[in-house]
């Protein structure tokens, strides 16, 4: 991945959703629901051409993930 992906986490320090890129310690927005979160995360994404990776509240597995920009592994055919 590339550094400045956009991740969608739950912080339970502060009991939020956070936006962080990659590489940045601060979150970049924090959200009480995951759809707003989510949403914005992507916006961020979508500015600087990254990826952005939902990740779930209760593992913190990555879920979703969405590339704006050029995609290094497209899908074939």
């Amino acid at each position: 991945m590339a550094k400045g992906d956009v991740h969608t986490t739950w912080d339970s320090d502060n009991e939020r959703w956070a936006n962080r890129r990659e590489g940045n310690t601060r979150a970049s927005s924090t959200h009480n629901g995951k759809a707003d979160a989510s949403e914005r995360g992507q916006q961020l994404a979508r500015n600087t051409g990254s990826e952005w990776l939902g990740h779930r509240k209760a593992d913190g597995q990555i879920n979703e993930r969405n590339t704006y920009g050029t995609d290094p592994h497209p899908p074939r055919g």
